[in-house]
């Protein structure tokens, strides 16, 4: 049962920024429990990571094509 329970709930800080009105918007999630942050160039890229960790997989969230910020 708990592991089902992870892989249905994922919590993350998300912060959304753009550098200038013209830019594109940028994104970066943090795993308030590791810390492990990632980040997109745009919000396309954002919202494909959430849709393939919310994808019905036996991993679990954050475990396939994660982009790690340094």
């Amino acid at each position: 049962m708990e592991n089902q329970r992870q892989r249905d709930y994922y919590a993350c800080l998300l912060r959304i920024w753009r550098e200038e009105a013209a830019s594109p918007w940028r994104a970066s999630l943090e795993n308030p429990h590791t810390g492990e942050r990632y980040g997109f160039a745009n919000l396309e890229q954002l919202f494909t990571y959430l849709q393939e960790q919310t994808a019905s997989t036996r991993d679990g969230p954050g475990q396939r094509n994660r982009e790690q910020l340094p």
